[in-house]
């Protein structure tokens, strides 16, 4: 009993941080371009801050410690406010994803860096070794989950962020047929991926592409993370 309370606990304290910022940046950076672009509505309702409190879902972040995947509170934007809606639109749903790769990329490169140091006769000592390997955990997981979000908001379902990035290129009635689609997005995505096939034919295969681009030759530290967090 201890010793799963140990585990639980060591996974939590690897994995906060990383899943904190990635949700948390994902939604501040919808309300920050939102506030740019003439909306001030998340500003207002103080959702331009970086205390988990104003964002966190209960279920969506329960869900990441469990699944790997999870969400939080969207930040309220309020188009009608925007200087060009339509187009505005765009960059505000475009901001979150795309803050998502941005930190993946930051991981990626922190991971590297670990690496590097670690051959290095400077920093090879057993002390710096012991706090690299909690960090390397940490870095991997951080790429693992912002690409996962980058990736799973652009694909173009309502209500992700692909979604509404397609409602603004489209033309008008097509545009508005899928906009009316949006309250239905979240149950057509939830059988796709409990009810189908199409996380194990599509969405797992890119993710492993993705990462094993990114990641190069630290792709295996990627790959000792993710099963020492989800493998049980």
């Amino acid at each position: 009993m201890g010793h799963g309370i140990d585990a639980f606990l060591l996974k939590l304290s690897v994995m906060l941080v990383p899943a904190l910022l990635a949700i948390i940046l994902h939604e501040v950076a919808h309300g920050y371009v939102a506030d740019r672009l003439g909306d001030p509505t998340a500003r207002l309702l103080g959702r331009l801050t970086l205390n988990p409190l104003r964002h966190l879902d209960p279920i969506g972040t329960i869900a990441i410690f469990v699944f790997g995947f999870g969400w939080a509170r969207p930040v309220p934007v309020n188009a009608k406010n925007l200087r060009h809606p339509r187009q505005d639109m765009i960059w505000v749903a475009l901001a979150g994803p795309l803050t998502n790769l941005a930190l993946a990329l930051i991981s990626v490169l922190f991971l590297r860096g670990i690496s590097l140091l670690e051959t290095t006769q400077l920093v090879s000592s057993q002390m710096f070794l012991d706090i690299s390997r909690p960090l390397r955990v940490m870095a991997a997981f951080s790429l693992y989950i912002n690409l996962l979000l980058g990736v799973f908001n652009l694909l173009p379902i309502p209500p992700l962020d692909g979604g509404r990035v397609l409602v603004g290129i489209l033309p008008g009635k097509q545009a508005l047929w899928l906009n009316r689609f949006e309250p239905f997005g979240f149950v057509l995505l939830l059988l796709l991926i409990f009810f189908t096939d199409v996380w194990s034919r599509l969405l797992s295969p890119l993710m492993t592409l993705l990462l094993q681009t990114l990641a190069g030759g630290e792709y295996h530290y990627v790959e000792k993370a993710i099963s020492f967090l989800f493998g049980g």
